[in-house]
């Protein structure tokens, strides 16, 4: 008898805390749809709302704290994302904060210094006119402060990092939290879903960043 109580009680743990997680998608709620307007969205010809979707995500941050977290992504990839983000949350893998970019008014480098992993940016490639890819919702930034994006002057040759807080970070045979590497599991995963990475660029690196080409 103590044995089946046992069971039950450790069975009924386990089935919260699945229950507990969240990894949802849906249609952007008017809510969030009025808070986008001037920030990360902005009338255009390439991409409409309803090409987009909703995510709510349940993340581990670096001290195993548990969190909800907010993104916007394209509906072509919310499925894989919802299904890589599961994968590191099972693993415990540590993402310190998911918010919409529109709560630092969309501006890149404030969200960047604050750590934060986005998706959905209505904007341009960094230094340059061309639209990012981000701007259609096929990107996705991750611990954006200790992977920083670095690119040379075109000018003078001088190093940018972005964001500007995170030049101790561009040493990447440094060890530190939150550190993307190729023998990591968040760059397994997405390259294992069809994305490529921005650490992998010549000209340039872009550690956090995550894009997936449509075929």
């Amino acid at each position: 008898m103590k044995q089946i109580i046992t069971i039950l009680v450790v069975w009924l743990c386990c089935t919260a805390g699945a229950q507990g997680q969240t990894f949802t998608s849906q249609a952007i709620p008017d809510s969030v749809w009025l808070t986008m307007q001037g920030k990360t969205w902005h009338d255009n010809p390439y991409i409409r709302r309803s090409d987009l979707r909703y995510l709510r995500i349940s993340h581990y941050d670096l001290e195993g704290r548990v969190h909800v977290g907010e993104m916007i992504c394209n509906k072509l990839i919310a499925d894989k994302l919802l299904a890589i983000f599961r994968e590191l949350y099972a693993a415990h893998y540590p993402i310190q904060r998911m918010r919409l970019p529109d709560n630092y008014d969309a501006d890149d480098e404030r969200q960047m210094r604050d750590n934060n992993t986005s998706c959905f940016n209505y904007r341009n490639v960094s230094g340059s006119r061309n639209l990012s890819k981000h701007a259609r919702g096929l990107a996705i930034d991750i611990n954006t402060l200790y992977n920083p994006y670095i690119r040379y002057s075109k000018k003078d040759g001088s190093r940018i990092v972005e964001p500007a807080t995170a030049v101790k970070y561009c040493d990447r045979k440094a060890t530190f939290p939150y550190k993307i590497t190729t023998s990591d599991l968040c760059y397994k995963l997405f390259i294992k879903h069809g994305f490529t990475w921005g650490g992998a660029w010549r000209t340039m690196k872009d550690y956090q960043h995550f894009e997936y080409k449509l075929r």
